[in-house]
């Protein structure tokens, strides 16, 4: 009898083999984890196996199908550029814009504060762009993982994923616990209505909140259900917002005098920048999209459209809400509070305060949807490496969504939500986000300049002089910021030592182009887009720095004791046959 073909013989396998298993096989299949013999000898060749994963990167490839194949079957490609336009508007328009306009209209930089909103989006833009290069280049469901880990390497893109994993769950706990706040001020006035007071446990972590862990399982169950329909649902939600932020900023406009705007700079130059660095978490979230790539039914087309285009509107209605607020109320008339809201009641439209609040309902609603559904997929990517247990990639026949992979992320949420109050939350700074961004930036630029085997040794030298006094100046200008260094000297000096870098690199010659779709002025946007998130990152504070660095040591651990051997074995062990035969 003649012999299947192994593609054929492990489809049928697939088949037959049940979604819901709990076999040790299933978490820990690689050999350093079958006995405790062979992990005594994993762990005692740690040194070896780091060296071998530091220095060693993944390739598109093998990111495009070696890695899929673990999720046994394929997500389906069901998003167009529509899709991903309002995926990105719902994920990053929130509550935020509501809250923060106000607040930093009032004590940061006045009217100003419009210009805030608009060097925020042009340093998102500048994301957004690498962003949707290396979607084009490689459409998987990791997103920034996956760019990451092919062109910095393993070690870096791990301690990345582990971080902003981290955020991402805590973020979503946190959008839990607003979402409850809102409804319960709307209902009763009192934001801790819905809560459960217990006195026996620690402040911070004694009022329960049902509320937010109930959203947070129907939010992530719909994700779970379908990925076209947890975009249906989400384009319709957010039509009903882009309509209410339209009525806010022609009724806002309608109501403007002009000499609200007078002065227009209250707090300097300084006090606008300082706002950028305020306002720009109400352009984060667009990373959750890049992760839906996999699921694009042409990412040539549908990621540089959907992810810049929708960027390029959300800034064009942050900038029209500011202004719009600003010009309607004097600037130290504004309630840091409920700016909106009451600027509405001022010219009789009290009833406008619950619109404001069913549209930051609905905005946190939307958040929470597209979150889920980026934050399973990046976990899906992470345990496709083996970097956690690769039960967490596989994606379910019927539905094509990861649902292990939004169960670990709903069940911890859920659980964080429930004990921990939105001000031990809030602790937790989105520095991952932005040094994410900063390493994208990053691996553009080694993806277009070094290509192993072509780059000779001179030019990668060259290469990582560049580099090096991109990042060395851009950390300059930033401690000299923070540190409050006044004159234009130490400006000047770190500002042509960044010109003197990215020219260099303008001078080098290119060694891979983009093959449909590139981000333009290569390496001026990715070196500016380098500059703008090291600045940012250095004005969140101690704190921040502190949190990152516990966090990443406590994932450092993880990653020597087990991530570490698992990928090594992975890397290690012969290719077996695709599980899958999918699309690309």
């Amino acid at each position: 009898m003649e012999a299947q073909p192994q593609d054929s013989r492990t489809d049928d396998l697939n088949q037959r083999r049940s979604y819901w298993r709990w076999r040790k096989q299933d978490f820990f299949p690689e050999f350093s984890f079958q006995s405790f013999s062979s992990y005594k000898t994993a762990l005692s060749a740690t040194c070896p196996r780091l060296a071998d994963r530091l220095l060693s990167r993944s390739s598109d490839e093998y990111e495009l199908d070696a890695c899929r194949r673990e999720s046994e079957n394929p997500m389906r490609r069901c998003l167009t550029w529509w899709d991903l336009l309002w995926l990105s508007f719902g994920s990053v328009v929130g509550s935020g814009v509501f809250v923060i306009t106000g607040q930093e209209a009032r004590t940061g930089a006045g009217p100003a504060v419009v210009l805030s909103y608009a060097i925020s989006g042009i340093s998102a833009l500048l994301s957004v762009l690498c962003y949707a290069e290396f979607g084009v280049e490689i459409p998987v469901a990791g997103g920034s993982f996956s760019y990451l880990r092919v062109e910095l390497g393993d070690f870096i893109a791990f301690i990345a994923a582990g971080n902003i994993l981290l955020e991402g769950i805590i973020g979503a706990a946190g959008l839990g616990r607003s979402w409850s706040s809102y409804l319960a001020s709307l209902v009763k006035d009192d934001s801790d209505y819905f809560r459960i007071k217990v006195d026996s446990f620690a402040k911070g972590f004694d009022l329960l909140d049902p509320v937010a862990v109930a959203v947070l399982l129907v939010a992530n169950g719909i994700a779970m259900s379908g990925t076209k329909r947890t975009s249906w649902l989400n384009l319709i939600t957010s039509i009903v917002t882009a309509c209410v932020i339209v009525f806010i900023v022609v009724v806002g406009f309608t109501h403007s005098k002009s000499s609200n705007l007078v002065p227009f700079f209250p707090y300097g130059a300084k006090g606008v920048v300082q706002s950028a660095a305020v306002v720009y978490w109400s352009y984060t979230g667009f990373d959750m999209v890049a992760n839906m790539a996999e699921e694009t039914e042409k990412p040539s087309r549908d990621i540089p459209i959907g992810l810049v285009g929708s960027m390029s509107m959300i800034t064009v209605v942050y900038c029209l809400m500011a202004l719009a607020l600003t010009m309607m109320v004097k600037y130290t008339e504004i309630d840091v509070n409920a700016a909106y809201s009451v600027a509405f009641a001022q010219i009789g439209m009290k009833w406008a305060k619950y619109l404001v609040g069913i549209c930051a309902l609905k905005g946190m609603t939307t958040s929470l949807l597209v979150g889920s559904l980026g934050q399973a997929r990046y976990t899906t990517q992470i345990a496709r490496s083996h970097m956690i247990p690769p039960w967490f990639a596989l994606v379910h026949p019927k539905t094509g969504t990861p649902i292990n992979a939004t169960l670990l992320v709903t069940i911890l949420s859920a659980i964080i939500s429930f004990f921990t109050s939105l001000d031990v939350l809030s602790s937790v700074f989105s520095f991952a986000t932005l040094f994410i961004f900063m390493l994208v930036a990053v691996a553009l630029l080694v993806r277009r300049y070094y290509v192993k085997d072509v780059t000779p040794e001179t030019g990668l030298l060259k290469f990582l002089g560049c580099l090096f006094l991109i990042i060395a100046s851009s950390i300059g200008v930033s401690a000299s910021w923070n540190a409050g260094v006044r004159g234009w000297l130490a400006y000047a000096v770190t500002g042509v030592i960044w010109f003197i870098g990215t020219l260099g690199l303008a001078l080098l010659p290119k060694h891979r182009v983009p093959k449909v779709w590139g981000v333009p002025l290569v390496p001026w946007l990715p070196s500016f887009s380098i500059a703008m998130n090291l600045f940012l990152i250095g004005s969140l504070g101690y704190v921040a720095f502190l949190r990152f660095i516990i966090c990443t040591m406590v994932m450092l651990l993880y990653y020597l004791f087990v991530g570490l051997h698992a990928t090594y074995d992975v890397a290690h062990q012969p290719m077996e046959g695709s599980k899958f035969e999918g699309e690309r």
